[in-house]
């Protein structure tokens, strides 16, 4: 499954919302050394009830708006 998400980095707290075909998702973590995409990962594989290895950025890895695949869903 191919998800569209916008993240905000260095929120106050860690969480998802849906708006429409994409997720805005905001995290407590800085977007510095890949600290953001560890945490995205680490917040979809706990949404989506799968590992974090079944969770890859495909598109905009260094940009807010990334394109997410989450295998076996």
């Amino acid at each position: 499954m191919k998800i569209d998400v916008k993240v905000i980095p260095a929120a106050k707290k860690s969480l998802m919302k849906q708006a429409g075909n994409w997720w805005k998702i905001y995290l407590n973590a800085p977007a510095v050394d890949g600290k953001a995409n560890k945490a995205l990962i680490a917040l979809l594989a706990e949404h989506f009830n799968v590992r974090k290895g079944q969770i890859e950025i495909i598109k905009g890895l260094k940009l807010r708006r990334k394109t997410i695949n989450i295998e076996d869903i």
